[in-house]
């Protein structure tokens, strides 16, 4: 279920109480879930709730693998409800940590700029694009919310273009222009009776609504199931029916880029990769009181990964890691086709 789902369409208190659950299930994959819980939380408007969940993952002993983003999404919470100091004095504490990351960074400037900070937001953005973005040879998709915010913010104080904002409009796809999009002056056209000027501005909400879409979307996962070469061999070998599935190891990885690529030009989004293990498939066969050697059960598997938040996103950048595990960069590996 998306967290961004509207309120009318989901029940976001049963659906946060659904995944607290789920974490108990499997402790291994509670950041993830109790994430989503907590985005549930805020939306149902149960922000203290939501603000336990973030503290219960702060306070866990397992190592956390995005802790400034759950650092950075409790400050955007306690904002929202009336702890302002608290929310400040965690999102200084993030911009002095500097994290690689650009996520939390994304949250925190954006939060300075829903409460008219704007003169920290642009700060707090520029800060991040300098320390992520300096000498990238392209910027990840990833960053691409941090040159767009500061480009809006930087409108609003009325600053002139520098060289982040040409960068900003270099990755901007939307047939509307970042500075229509970000024009301080749009909100009186909405008050105008002229046509062609409602028009024109029913156009630019269209296109930033979806971006915004595009941007906050987080369903788990059309995912495809990848099994590790020793995680194979091993599963091959004690359920040889399985081996029609799986021929080769390097059959396997070419079938999932392929795959993958065929539902990406049919039209599906939000595509990833899982990776299995034989003794978690074994537990989810059991759990589901079915032999692991039917392969009926791979996809449900690969559905049930992705559904606890295991899924990695599918292409990734050219210049990262392939999927793979090969070491080598996708751009150099199963991207290369």
């Amino acid at each position: 279920m998306r967290p961004d789902t509207p309120a009318e369409n989901v029940d976001h208190t049963a659906e946060a109480a659904r995944l607290e659950r789920t974490a108990d299930l499997y402790p291994e994959d509670a950041e993830a879930l109790l994430l989503r819980a907590a985005a549930h939380r805020e939306l149902s408007g149960d922000r203290p709730a939501a603000t336990t969940l973030y503290d219960r993952l702060l306070a866990s002993d397992a190592a956390l693998e995005q802790p400034f983003l759950v650092r950075a999404l409790k400050a955007s919470n306690l904002w929202e409800y009336g702890h302002e100091a608290e929310a400040r004095a965690i999102i200084t504490g993030i911009r002095s940590a500097a994290p690689r990351d650009p996520a939390p960074w994304v949250i925190v400037a954006e939060s300075l700029e829903a409460h008219d900070e704007l003169e920290q937001a642009h700060e707090t953005y520029t800060q991040a694009v300098r320390l992520l973005l300096t000498g990238a040879p392209q910027p990840p998709r990833a960053a691409h919310p941090l040159l767009f915010g500061r480009h809006r913010v930087r409108r609003m104080l009325g600053a002139t273009h520098d060289e982040w904002d040409a960068l900003a409009d270099t990755v901007h796809t939307l047939p509307i222009t970042l500075d229509e999009l970000h024009d301080p002056k749009r909100v009186w056209s909405l008050g105008s009776e002229n046509p062609a000027e409602l028009q024109a501005e029913i156009l630019r909400l269209r296109a930033e609504v979806g971006a915004f879409r595009e941007a906050m979307s987080r369903p788990f996962p059309v995912a495809v199931l990848h099994w590790p070469a020793a995680e194979l061999t091993e599963l091959t070998e004690a359920y040889p029916a399985l081996a029609e599935e799986y021929p080769s190891y390097e059959a396997h990885l070419a079938s999932i880029e392929a795959d993958l690529r065929e539902l990406s030009a049919s039209g599906t989004g939000n595509l990833g990769i899982v990776t299995g293990t034989v003794p978690s498939y074994e537990a989810f066969a059991a759990s589901e009181l079915t032999s692991p050697a039917d392969p009926a059960l791979l996809p449900q598997y690969a559905t049930t990964l992705a559904a606890r938040g295991r899924a990695t996103a599918w292409p990734p950048e050219r210049t990262a890691a392939c999927w793979c595990g090969s070491g080598r960069t996708y751009g150099d590996c199963h991207g290369a086709g």
